[in-house]
């Protein structure tokens, strides 16, 4: 406790102990993020062949698919990409109904604030982008590729002393740095907003406890409200990150430079 602002350490807000069949608080919100994300695709597609969708449910479900096809797949991949709108979609919609419980009453909690789904997602996206590249172009080739960029007309004792500098530096970030990146992005951003949330309330109900704060408490209640505002961007947009940077590394694995 500083100044009477009691903040709970941050082993306090990420772990809570284990319930029945050893499930906790956290995989309660992976299991809520499952269901949602299977009622999307459910509402978005069982009527599929009607002209007009019906029900704010099923147009919301529809518009949230459609979202993920044009703004994700048509801007990175093209039409050759749609094979891949499943994956992409239920990685967006997951990861956002992961994300948003962070604003819910009685939940309060990111679940990609913790590190491992975080981690299993990236590596799922590491896998399928190496294998779309071993598929199209062939083990050799899509190594040679892939940590051998092309240098144009460049002399051949330029090319061999860019290649012994660039090698090892494309080949850190194509087969280590990507999947890395990715996890840590959306778990770093998740856990510090959530941090920033819980230091917002508890200073909040310190100010609201002190008699003397009547102008700055409403304050601080204003910017707390701002910032879970804000929170709910941010839900969005990791969601949207992950979807569609997994869709530029599956394409460049599809279409390697010339």
């Amino acid at each position: 406790m500083i100044l009477g602002v009691d903040v709970p350490p941050i082993s306090h807000v990420t772990i809570w102990g284990e319930g029945p069949l050893g499930i906790n608080k956290t995989g309660v919100i992976y299991i809520f993020a499952l269901v949602m994300t299977f009622l999307v695709f459910w509402l978005g597609t069982r009527k599929k062949d009607a002209l007009v969708p019906s029900g704010i449910m099923q147009n919301t479900a529809e518009s949230s698919i459609g979202f993920v096809r044009n703004q994700v797949i048509m801007q990175t991949m093209g039409v050759d990409g749609l094979g891949y709108l499943p994956y992409l979609a239920t990685l967006f919609f997951f990861i956002f109904f992961s994300n948003i419980t962070e604003i819910l009453p009685g939940v309060q909690f990111p679940a990609n604030a913790r590190f491992g789904i975080p981690l299993v997602l990236a590596m799922v996206t590491w896998v399928i982008f190496n294998v779309v590249g071993i598929k199209r172009q062939g083990p050799a080739h899509y190594f040679v590729n892939s940590v051998f960029p092309p240098l144009g007309d460049m002399p051949i004792a330029g090319k061999i002393a860019m290649y012994i500098l660039l090698a090892p530096i494309e080949f850190l970030s194509t087969f280590i740095i990507r999947p890395f990146s990715l996890m840590v992005r959306l778990f770093a951003n998740m856990l510090a907003g959530h941090l920033i949330l819980v230091t917002f309330a508890a200073l909040t109900a310190a100010l609201w406890a002190a008699k003397f704060t009547v102008i700055i408490a409403p304050l601080s209640f204003g910017l707390l409200v701002a910032m879970t505002g804000f929170e709910v961007l941010v839900s969005f947009l990791q969601a949207f990150i992950f979807a569609i940077l997994t869709a530029v590394y599956i394409d460049i694995s599809k279409h390697p430079a010339h």
